[in-house]
């Protein structure tokens, strides 16, 4: 397993881990303290766990299982998946935090802060993807196809 793809999966473990704590937290004061979650931290929980954890999976999985990119091929490069995973790591670590802060301050930078948070989620994945198109093809069942094996 290559560097980048642990790199992909143990951080989407940590923001599991993270999702899980900020979820305990809202249960906690839901359900003995009689305080209902803001938007905010209801927000934070999504993204920590949704896009930290789930898209993070999916992305590393992704890139250890689809078939290598064809000799001579320029659109994928390590370099710009590489690229992504930063993209998507503090964009959604500062989103995380930023919408946790938020309950607590309204201030222009901070919001600023969540907003760009947010667009470099929406540039990592994005980038990701490009990237990755080339390695979404067929490893050998277009033979397999042909010859009529159903999938």
């Amino acid at each position: 397993m290559h560097s980048l793809v642990r790199r992909y999966i143990k951080t989407a473990i940590a923001f599991l881990v993270l999702g899980l704590a900020i979820g305990t937290r809202i249960l906690i004061r839901r359900e003995i303290f009689l305080r209902s979650p803001s938007l905010y931290e209801v927000s934070a929980h999504t993204h920590a766990i949704l896009v930290g954890f789930v898209m993070m999976m999916i992305l590393g999985v992704a890139l250890w299982l689809f078939p290598r990119a064809e000799r001579g091929e320029q659109q994928y490069d390590p370099r710009l998946a590489a690229a992504a995973y930063w993209l998507l790591t503090i964009g959604t670590g500062g989103r995380v935090v930023g919408e946790l802060a938020r309950g607590y301050s309204a201030a222009l930078w901070l919001r600023s802060a969540v907003v760009i948070g947010g667009l470099a989620q929406f540039a990592g994945i994005a980038l990701f993807f490009f990237t990755m198109w080339p390695r979404i093809r067929s490893a050998g069942s277009h033979i397999r196809e042909a010859k009529g094996e159903k999938f």
